[in-house]
């Protein structure tokens, strides 16, 4: 059985997919679950430069945009393990260790600074697809034991997280992650660039159609001959890559493997694809609404720090505030859609 390259093969793929005959209310709420988070960050930042006057100064907005693309990385392949109904707990252990390896590799040059972190993170995202795949074990369980071993190899590698390798800030890989083109840093136009091919990827191929099918109905996928566990493997290993790649930019940025980083950071990527409007039950995503996520996540963040007088704690309970308020209005509209 075939499909239209331009139609994903699952009925629940996109809130764009109203059926012809659909009321004003089904639509209106096809339109806040895709653009809610939308019209959420520009509130947010309007919100913000009228009360701060530091808030959209050249150096605020250019940090905010490095330390969002980053994470922003990672959450493009979140994104597209979330969208097949899975999670991967790993990124954050692979973000850091992908970072380790890269500073550990620009000794020997840039194809290797970055080809290393690439390949170990990857086949450990290969390693969770074929678990998940074609084991049928679950996604949580194969995920977080990933987390463990990335860790592992991690202190390995570092002697225990005593030894942290740096990068030369004379060399090309350096210059990757600390020049600008055009006033903007390099590692925000390689996350433009990313994600531009990531929605290419999951709105126009025949793969996209797969991982919204596997998402929206594994049985019913397999039945229209998606190929569900090869599927499955390639968005898991997708994810290893991302937060590899992650990882690299991030170290040629600091000039360092910090051996510290990435803790916590499978929540926040998870977090960002879920309030960019992507449903956790899977079947249902966009690749531009984990990007606006990830700003929003920033925004909330920033606006803490202009405050001054709120430590740390409170971007926590703030990110963790809004994510339930988003779940909890996705699944209202979802109900509504279905109701009506």
């Amino acid at each position: 059985m075939t499909t239209d390259v331009d139609t994903p093969v699952s009925a629940k793929s996109t809130a764009e997919d109203d059926p012809p005959g659909a009321t004003r209310s089904e639509r209106l709420s096809g339109l806040a679950q895709q653009h809610g988070a939308l019209v959420t960050l520009v509130v947010a930042m309007i919100a913000a430069s009228l009360s701060f006057d530091t808030f959209l100064t050249g150096d605020n907005l250019e940090n905010m945009a490095l330390s969002s693309a980053f994470l922003a990385v990672v959450a493009l392949g979140m994104t597209f393990v979330i969208v097949t109904g899975g999670i991967d707990l790993s990124v954050g252990s692979l973000f850091a260790l992908g970072g380790v390896l890269a500073a550990w590799g620009s000794q020997y040059g840039t194809a290797v600074a970055l080809l290393l972190p690439l390949a170990v993170c990857g086949l450990i995202g290969l390693v969770n697809g074929l678990l998940i795949a074609r084991s049928r074990l679950a996604p949580f369980i194969v995920t977080l034991a990933a987390m463990l071993g990335a860790r592992g190899i991690l202190l390995s590698v570092t002697d225990e997280g005593s030894t942290t390798y740096l990068v030369d800030k004379g060399s090309f890989f350096a210059k990757l992650g600390q020049d600008t083109l055009l006033g903007i840093g390099i590692p925000v136009w390689i996350t433009v660039a990313l994600f531009v091919l990531g929605a290419v990827v999951l709105r126009r191929t025949r793969f996209g159609q797969y991982v919204y099918a596997v998402g929206g109905n594994e049985d019913a996928a397999a039945l229209m001959g998606a190929p569900v566990a090869r599927t499955k493997i390639s968005v898991y290993t997708l994810s290893g890559l991302c937060a590899g790649l992650a990882g690299a930019l991030n170290a040629a940025w600091l000039v360092s493997g910090v051996t510290i980083l990435g803790s916590g950071m499978e929540l926040e990527a998870i977090s960002a694809v879920v309030i960019g409007g992507t449903l956790l039950t899977g079947g249902f995503g966009f690749i531009s609404g984990s990007l606006v996520g990830v700003l929003l996540l920033k925004v909330i963040q920033n606006v803490i720090n202009q405050i001054g007088s709120l430590d740390s704690a409170y971007q926590q309970v703030v990110s963790g505030a809004f994510l339930a308020v988003v779940v909890i209005a996705q699944t209202w509209l979802g109900r509504r859609r279905r109701v009506l």
